[in-house]
This record gives structure tokens, C-alpha cells and sequence, in this order.
């Protein structure tokens, strides 16, 4: 549920005022139902809890040809908290949904905090792949379960690649990549 708050969130913090149609098709032109748990009712539930909680202002009801009219949103301050809040625990997340959910949105944040947050990350996925591959040995394959090895080999690949992705997108970063609010 973070990575669709934030989603929701980012949305909102950058076409504001829009209403949750705009935010549907927003992260359909990305693709994001394939990186992410996002549907449609996700993204209403958001719109609907993150008022409830005062994080969205509900602005009115524009008209629509196409049916029912659309309630337009916006960040109110608590909201831009949250979305900070959640950014920052995405940044340093090794979860690919709030992961990549952050990277959409890490263009909002001042590059250096990027920068830091990202090498947090990239620290706690190295972290996990030593782990797991420390425990290979542990785990002989003519025991009870001699596929473990497999597993944690395979699971060692993925955050040995996503430790090398994130050295690149630092690499990028470093370099001047990218327009952020410094």
C-alpha cells in the first residue's frame, strides 16, 4: 500500500489540481500495473483514505461529458509530509514496488539527499546478498531441502544485480544526471 500512496501522492504533487481519472491514466501511460500492485480501485482507495486523513484536499467537482463529475485534489501540508516520508523510506528501500515508486518521483528532492538515501539502499541490498550468500554453505543439497542452494543463489543474483544497478543511477546522479531542486 506505500508504493500506491506514493504513487498517488506523486501524482497529485505534480498535476495538482487533478482528479483520480487523471491519476488512472497517468500511471497507465507509465506502465505502472506492471512494476506495481496499482489498479484502479487501489488508486481511489488511496484518493479516498489520503482525504480522509487530510493529506488531499477535495477542491470540487469538475464536469465531465463521460459521465459522473470528477473531484479535483490537492497536497495540503501534511501531505507533502507524507510524501516525503514516504519517500525517503522508498529511497532506502530493497522492495522493487516502493523502490521504483520513489525513483519516479525522486526528481521532487534535492539531488545530494537523493544521492545519500540511494547509498543507504545500496548498502542494505549489498547487505542482504552477503547474507544470503553466506548461507549457501549451510545448506548442502543432499539434505531435506536440496533445492535451498538454488534458492538462495538466485535470490543473491537479484540483489547483487540491484546493488550494481544502484551504483550506476548514483554514478548518473553524481554526474549531474537529471534536473532536481537544488
Amino acid at each position: 500500500m506505500a508504493a500506491v500512496r506514493l504513487l498517488v501522492l506523486g501524482v497529485i504533487r505534480t498535476r495538482q489540481p487533478a482528479h483520480g481519472y487523471a491519476v488512472r491514466r497517468e500511471l497507465l501511460s507509465w506502465r505502472a500495473e506492471t512494476w506495481t500492485n496499482v489498479k484502479p480501485g487501489s488508486i481511489y482507495h488511496a484518493l479516498k483514505q489520503l482525504t480522509q486523513e487530510g493529506k488531499l484536499r477535495a477542491l470540487g467537482t469538475e464536469s465531465s461529458d463521460q459521465g459522473p463529475g470528477r473531484t479535483l485534489f490537492e497536497l495540503t501540508e501534511a501531505g507533502e509530509a507524507e510524501f516525503r516520508g514516504l519517500m525517503d523510506a522508498a529511497l532506502v528501500s530493497i522492495d522493487m514496488e516502493e523502490l521504483g515508486a520513489a525513483i519516479a518521483f525522486m526528481d521532487a528532492l534535492p539531488r545530494a539527499h537523493v544521492i545519500a538515501k540511494l547509498g543507504e539502499q545500496r548498502r542494505n541490498a549489498a547487505a542482504v546478498r552477503d547474507d544470503l550468500l553466506a548461507m549457501i554453505p549451510t545448506y548442502p543439497r543432499r539434505y531435506e531441502a536440496p533445492h535451498m542452494p538454488d534458492l538462495l543463489e538466485l535470490w543473491s543474483g537479484v540483489f547483487d544485480n540491484l546493488t550494481r544497478w544502484t551504483d550506476g543511477l548514483l554514478e548518473r546522479l553524481e554526474s549531474g544526471e537529471y534536473r532536481m531542486p537544488e
